[in-house]
């Protein structure tokens, strides 16, 4: 862990990942990279260079990825790992997190959300505000958890898929990678195959 952390991402995602930050008094400074080059600060701090410049800070540093689009997300974080970056968990200090929970790098906890006990939650996810997420689930990496989002027991989210504000996730189901679930949506058995999925119980209505 470095004393200075840089944020990719200076709008909404970017700055509640900054606001979180501010609140765990853990770096002292705080910075951003943003390719709006209209945009010289964001929630009172500078924004420094492009997301392209993130390589030139790697030795002064921590980086974080503050971006909502999984597929970028993943692909900046990727890049900034193989040129060894140190990539920073951030957890709102209103968050609730269980005993024997695992979280990997470059993963967000906002306020209000619940990770109760034996749940893995991989690299890079967004586990967004007043989610609740029960025992022994598994999130895999690049996964959004939106917004009041509530995961039953032993559910299996699969790699970036994204869980629309408010829906819900019955017990023991696993969602497939790249899926698409809508807001308020409940899902009620397995989802095998990718797609966009909405509806009570859902249906899929795009590939």
């Amino acid at each position: 862990m470095k004393n200075n952390l840089l944020i990719i991402g200076a709008s909404g995602h970017g700055k509640v990942v900054a606001d979180i930050a501010f609140k765990m008094n853990k770096w002292n400074s705080i910075a951003f990279l943003d390719d709006d080059q209209t945009l010289y600060s964001s929630m009172g701090k500078s924004i420094i260079g492009k997301s392209s410049d993130a390589k030139t800070y790697i030795n002064y540093y921590d980086i974080f990825v503050g971006i909502g689009n999984n597929t970028i997300r993943e692909k900046l974080q990727e890049e900034l790992e193989a040129l060894g970056a140190s990539i920073p968990i951030l957890i709102h200090p209103n968050a609730v997190i269980g005993d024997q929970v695992e979280l990997e790098s470059g993963t967000v906890v906002m306020a209000g959300a619940i990770i109760n006990c034996c749940t893995k939650i991989g690299k890079g996810c967004i586990i967004n505000t007043g989610t609740t997420i029960d025992h022994d689930n598994s999130i895999g990496d690049y996964a959004h958890i939106s917004p009041g989002a509530h995961l039953a027991g032993t559910v299996k989210v699969g790699q970036r898929s994204w869980l629309g504000i408010g829906s819900i996730v019955s017990n023991n189901v696993k969602i497939t990678s790249g899926c698409k679930v809508g807001a308020g949506a409940v899902v009620v058995k397995d989802i095998t195959e990718a797609g966009t999925y909405v509806g009570v119980p859902v249906r899929r209505v795009k590939k």
